[in-house]
């Protein structure tokens, strides 16, 4: 609103003072700054974010391996944990476990597993990477892509509020030289003006 309101001392008026017509072009100047080098910046962040992510999914799902596993013997129940990746599997339960590497090594360890009421013998999947130790899941694609839409649109944001910080600076220095010459104005005048008989 203050942009709008900024842009609208352009119009012809004759009390509009040089400064008020300075903080028009300030305005529009951030305006289009926010309006065009903002979302730039944005699709720039989020382009490169989303290349790296994906490379790293790409390596993730390349170095991991997902096994099925087999409940020993259920250990003491964790709290509820979530995993950010796996919305299906909330409830985590900790277990010791017995797996097959993808080398074919026998590895057996505490692991979590996305069991309610694990038993032994009960089987869950497991990713492991190449020598077999438990790892988390790798990211996936599609939540990769979201962090990168999110990384984009932060630094559309940041550089809008950037820009925005700017402005405003450089308006807060326009009123404060403004005042200034208004206090210098008001030194000349003295302290009689208005007075009859003072001069003024």
């Amino acid at each position: 609103m203050r942009t709008i309101r900024g842009l609208w001392r352009w119009r012809r008026n004759p009390l509009c003072r040089a400064t008020d017509l300075a903080e028009a072009w300030v305005a529009l100047a951030g305006l289009l700054l926010i309006l065009s080098v903002a979302p730039l910046l944005g699709v720039l962040a989020g382009g490169a974010a989303q290349d790296t992510l994906q490379r790293s999914v790409r390596a993730q799902h390349e170095s991991r391996h997902r096994v099925t596993a087999t409940v020993v013997r259920p250990l003491e129940r964790s709290a509820l944990a979530v995993d950010p990746e796996g919305a299906g599997e909330s409830l985590r339960s900790r277990v010791l476990a017995a797996w097959t590497a993808p080398d074919g090594a026998r590895h057996e360890g505490p692991v979590t597993a996305g069991l309610d009421d694990p038993g032994p013998g009960d089987r869950f999947g497991l990713w492991t990477d190449e020598r077999g130790r438990a790892v988390a899941r790798p990211l996936d694609g599609a939540t990769a892509t979201t962090h990168a839409v999110l990384a984009g649109t932060g630094a559309a944001l940041a550089a809008a509020a950037l820009v925005e910080a700017a402005r405003r600076t450089a308006v807060r220095r326009m009123v404060r030289a403004r005042y200034a010459r208004l206090e210098r104005e008001w030194e000349r005048a003295g302290p009689d003006w208005g007075r009859t008989g003072a001069g003024s």
